[in-house]
């Protein structure tokens, strides 16, 4: 297996502290609860006995390059793993490529959820990352969006290494790792949510978005019914914004995309289950991306459940659309890189 050095093209500055990012986690705060194929596998099984696990075979010539460092914030070097199309794919010229961002409430789940979707997507022709970022019991909002915007940069950094067009690169996720893709997509080029874009040539942009399952606006009635339910003491969202929606509304309103559409807004998808609490704010977003002459497209996976995209039989359509949605809004371009 190829191999390279754990920290190349890694930013070493510090990250810009912001307030609420740093706040530290109450000491009385219960710990989050696992989110994984695994524990998601025991909840669904009763309803849909017949899903299996997603594996990570990968084809054969697939190449995956582990434990990557691609950022240090304090002492934690936050990691990712690389899968890439084998090399007869790659000698055709550079790929696309998309960084995949996990979910688990913004407070728990690991890089390792994405890897059967990346090792998909690398048999589709295009490069994946998979990542980590700081969950809420480490790092308050905004700072898994820093870290997902320096995956972005580390990516576009070593793109000629790994045979990736660094005008093709997308973000992706699923569930919380939805809503923090499509907010790292959607604030291209905002120094409030880049800090490490300060004094750095490289660029950390999107070229397309792809939103599985994550909600798009935090404020709205239906989304806060779940998300600032008083009987959680406190909410998934609650805790990573550090107050419920009352006593921190501007947080709330600045970390649903929705508010960022304008006709710079990268393409999006937005593939979504059956179950309606996670599309919250998606119908809204897509009418003002329309309305802004935005490529946008919906994909629905009928009488699927949440975290269908670590299940069979959803994996493989919800490869097939990312990879479709890629090929037709970034095709091959031989514009410089941002």
């Amino acid at each position: 297996m190829p191999s390279i050095p754990a920290v190349a093209g890694m930013t070493d500055k510090k990250m810009v502290t912001e307030q609420a990012a740093s706040a530290a986690a109450p000491a009385a705060a219960l710990s989050a609860v696992p989110y994984n194929a695994a524990t998601s596998y025991a909840k669904l099984v009763k309803a849909y006995p017949f899903i299996k696990i997603a594996d990570t075979v990968t084809n054969a010539g697939t190449i995956t390059i582990s434990d990557i460092g691609y950022v240090r914030r304090g002492p934690h070097l936050l990691q990712l793993d690389l899968y890439l199309p084998g090399q007869a794919t790659r000698d055709k010229g550079p790929l696309a490529a998309v960084v995949l961002v996990h979910g688990g409430g913004w407070r728990s789940g690991e890089r390792a959820n994405m890897a059967p979707l990346a090792a998909r997507l690398a048999a589709r022709g295009i490069a994946a990352a998979v990542i980590d970022y700081r969950l809420a019991d480490e790092a308050r909002y905004p700072a898994a969006i820093d870290d997902v915007k320096a995956a972005l940069r580390w990516l576009r950094a070593n793109s000629a290494a790994h045979d990736i067009d660094p005008q093709r690169i997308a973000v992706a996720g699923g569930s919380a790792g939805g809503q923090i893709a499509s907010l790292a997509g959607v604030t291209n080029g905002m120094p409030t949510f880049d800090p490490d874009a300060a004094g750095n040539a490289v660029s950390s942009a999107a070229q397309a978005v792809i939103n599985i399952d994550g909600l798009s606006d935090f404020t709205s009635p239906a989304a806060r019914a779940n998300e600032d339910d008083p009987k959680k003491k406190p909410s998934a969202a609650g805790f990573w914004f550090g107050g419920s929606y009352a006593e921190a509304a501007h947080l709330w309103r600045e970390a649903s995309p929705t508010f960022y559409v304008n006709r710079r807004t990268p393409p999006m998808l937005f593939i979504g289950s059956a179950q309606p609490r996670f599309a919250v704010g998606r119908d809204e977003m897509v009418d003002k991306m329309t309305a802004a002459g935005v490529a946008t497209e919906v994909v629905m996976l009928p009488d699927s459940p949440h975290s269908f995209w670590l299940f069979e039989p959803w994996i493989d359509p919800t490869a097939d659309a990312i990879a479709a949605f890629l090929h037709t809004h970034i095709p091959t371009t031989t514009r410089p890189a941002p």
